[in-house]
């Protein structure tokens, strides 16, 4: 059992958790995911790591209400705990294994949309850490579903767009990074984007447009967060790869977008996940490397 700490509300249907998770705290770096099931009988939930304290062993962790297992988490509080919390699962972000020196040469710019800041935070609070301030969008439907603006503002350059105009810069993320490299005569070395797959999808067309690297995090696609159930399953290049346990990041010039939206939505029926199974055969689970469950 895992004891909250701190449980808060961000945005409508958005909430914020700190766990006590000392173990997880220990080890866990920017990039990497934890598994939740918030009761015995609970689904379990992947969910990127917003924040960590290895002094104090506590883990934050952000989620929207999507569904059961979900919501069932969000109406947990202060003081409660946790069923299980297992992690850190999946790779680091890539900028943890370059050397600092290389990073501090680089013009780095991420890209969020609405829960995507969660997973973008730790990597930005990390480079500011180690003496690199990037450049961050964060975009949001309305002004009321900025999430994280002050955390966020302490660590980067932050951007805000919304699509309404509610707040900051008015638009979708990809007018104000092309309106920073076209018009304020920004240069970017690397992007990083994290959220909905429709807006990376187009983030990174802007990218390749703009010759700026892209990595991007398939996170969104992960449902049982160890490759056995084949539901992050998607295409990289010439490569099948699985989210969870090959990513969650990948060069987003060669993930395919338009696959692993359409997969996603058929993955959501019993029906098409059959379907997928079968029309898949060996390559449909990704196995988690260590049980043997991808021979």
């Amino acid at each position: 059992m895992f004891k909250i700490l701190n449980a808060k509300t961000l945005a409508e249907n958005i909430f914020l958790m700190d766990v006590e998770a000392p173990r997880v705290a220990k080890s866990c770096l920017p990039g990497q995911f934890v598994i939740v099931r918030s009761h015995e009988d609970g689904e379990r939930i992947p969910l990127t790591i917003c924040d960590y304290d290895r002094e104090k062993g506590s883990v934050t962790i952000v989620v929207q209400i999507v569904g059961a297992g979900s919501y069932r988490l969000s109406t947990l509080k202060t003081g409660d705990y946790i069923q299980d919390f297992v992690g850190p699962l999946g790779k680091p972000s890539e900028l943890t294994n370059t050397p600092i020196e290389e990073l501090k040469k680089k013009k780095i710019v991420f890209v969020a949309g609405g829960l995507g800041t969660a997973p973008v935070y730790p990597q930005a609070k990390w480079l500011y850490e180690h003496g690199i301030t990037a450049d961050v969008i964060i975009g949001a439907k309305t002004k009321e579903l900025v999430i994280l603006e002050k955390e966020m503002g302490s660590v980067s350059n932050l951007i805000i767009t919304t699509d309404d105009g509610s707040y900051g810069r008015s638009g979708m993320v990809t007018v104000a990074l092309k309106s920073l490299v076209e018009e304020e005569g920004k240069h970017y070395d690397l992007c990083i984007s994290i959220g909905p797959m429709i807006m990376m999808k187009f983030v990174c067309l802007l990218t390749k447009e703009l010759g700026i690297p892209t990595i991007v995090s398939m996170n969104p696609v992960m449902v049982d967060g160890t490759g056995m159930c084949g539901g992050c399953r998607l295409v990289v290049g010439d490569e099948v790869k699985f989210a969870c346990v090959d990513g969650p990041e990948f060069d987003g010039h060669k993930v395919d977008f338009d696959q692993a939206m359409k997969r996603a939505a058929m993955y959501r029926t019993k029906e098409g996940r059959d379907f997928l199974k079968i029309k898949e055969g060996d390559s449909h689970h990704g196995g988690c490397g260590q049980c043997g469950g991808d021979k």
